[in-house]
């Protein structure tokens, strides 16, 4: 028999999480899918979100999950056997997710995993990656002679916009708002400036030309440095933010000739995700990138997701996995 995490309705907060465990035959799949036996699942900020009810889209009641690394063992002959990974802006949302034994994805979703990652690093790859790399092609893409800043440079998402940016061969400035070394991979020089001054010692750093790219992991509390900190022609890209409502000067943002992305991978569904691992594939197979470290006391049973869950809510250091 399976086992799935089922929230059925939303917690107050995450001390009070409830849980249930459902076991369950192996689930039945429609004509276009597979179903794919989950070996490991990264735990993201927005699955928590969704258990707490902070989600209005999501439907109730629902197992969570959106990222997976798995072996397929329902659908085309051809996919049976194949080890998958997966991401998925529906599943744990919209549809059940991958923190339960078996997901079921769209046939046209699935993607063979790189075979120089684990099943626990493919699993764990997911949400931070494909927003870093969604972000940076709507920006244009890092390249040779550009300037790229990351805000929250030691954060998943930014160590993934920063693995990504060094490959490329851009000019690489990372911030932090404590006074951090940078600690993730790189296939570059990361120089890190302080949260204060940013914008002063980017320009200073740089000739006065700034920043190409500013990728704004964290949003409003770096929004005005962030701004004074970008070049001409400069693009700012959001994924998150603690206000919602801040000024905006009008008047420097045209004059500047800016754009601003904002990434919401909620909006891309598996199939939309499986395009983005198709462009990250051959660089986790070569090693040029490298999937998060998995460290024992981030890792998880599928009966201990509550305490998965409010690890991460809490800000855990490393990448969360649920091991079913």
């Amino acid at each position: 028999m399976a086992k799935a995490v089922v929230v059925e309705k939303k917690s107050a907060n995450i001390d009070s999480l409830e849980l249930n465990f459902v076991q369950q035959s192996k689930p039945a799949i429609k004509a276009d899918q597979c179903l794919v036996e989950v070996r490991s699942s990264g735990v993201n900020p927005s699955d928590v979100k969704a258990v707490l009810g902070f989600m209005s889209h999501a439907v109730w009641p629902r197992t969570p999950g959106r990222d997976y690394a798995g072996v397929v063992v329902d659908g085309p002959a051809a996919l049976i056997g194949k080890e998958v990974w997966g991401s998925g802006g529906e599943l744990g949302i919209r549809t059940n997710g991958a923190h339960a034994n078996f997901v079921a994805v769209p046939v046209a979703s699935v993607r063979e995993k790189p075979a120089a990652l684990t099943m626990d690093e493919a699993g764990a790859a997911g949400v931070p990656f494909v927003t870093a790399a969604e972000g940076l092609r709507r920006a244009g893409g890092a390249a040779a002679g550009k300037v790229v800043l990351v805000l929250g440079a030691n954060g998943k998402v930014g160590q993934a916009a920063i693995q990504m940016a060094t490959l490329a061969g851009a000019q690489v400035f990372g911030v932090e708002r404590s006074t951090q070394d940078y600690v993730g991979h790189a296939n570059g020089k990361v120089t890190m400036i302080s949260a204060e001054n940013l914008d002063t010692e980017l320009r200073d750093l740089t000739g006065g030309h700034g920043a190409d790219i500013v990728f704004n992991t964290v949003g409003s509390p770096y929004f005005d440095k962030a701004n004074r900190s970008m070049a001409m022609r400069g693009t700012q890209i959001f994924i998150s933010t603690i206000d919602r409502a801040i000024p905006f000067d009008i008047l420097e943002f045209y004059r500047g000739q800016r754009t601003y992305v904002g990434v919401d991978t909620l909006a891309l569904d598996s199939v939309e995700g499986a395009l983005v691992y198709d462009s990250l594939a051959g660089s986790f197979e070569s090693g040029a990138l490298k999937p998060f470290p998995i460290v024992e006391d981030h890792v998880f049973t599928l009966d201990k997701a509550a305490d998965a869950y409010r690890i991460v809510f809490n800000g855990a250091q490393h990448r969360v996995v649920l091991k079913p």
